[in-house]
């Protein structure tokens, strides 16, 4: 099996020892991604649903550096600090997969990285 390491400039760097994501064989895991701009080095945190499409547009970065794209996904993790904005985070989410949604799990958690309100990870696979 062949493992690729896939980072983008587009997404934002790793904040600890760990990859944007990994390729292993035609499977890429890419790691949670938090409402950071790579461009600025700031945190989007207007409301929760700004930030949840900074989160799928560092998303789209690293599956493109990957040559993939959301049709690839096949899994979604999305980690969030309020239930109650479930409802908001759910609508954004949903503008990125409109036909054939990925499996997907949310869960409420005490607290996420850089004390952000929502990260999502994915899994993608080759066409």
């Amino acid at each position: 099996m062949s493992k690729t390491i896939i980072n983008s400039t587009n997404a934002p760097a790793p904040i600890g020892p760990y990859s944007q994501a990994v390729k292993a064989g035609d499977t890429l895991y890419v790691s949670g991604q938090i409402p950071l701009d790579a461009e600025s080095g700031e945190m989007i945190n207007g409301n929760i649903t700004e930030e949840t499409h900074q989160v799928m547009k560092n998303l789209d970065a690293v599956l493109t550096a990957a040559g993939m794209s959301f049709e690839n996904v096949v899994k979604c993790s999305i980690f969030i600090k309020d239930m109650n904005q479930f409802g908001a985070i759910n609508e954004a989410y949903g503008m990125y997969f409109k036909e054939n949604p990925p499996a997907r799990e949310t869960v409420e958690v005490a607290r996420l990285p850089k004390d952000v309100n929502v990260e999502i990870s994915c899994i993608a696979v080759e066409s």
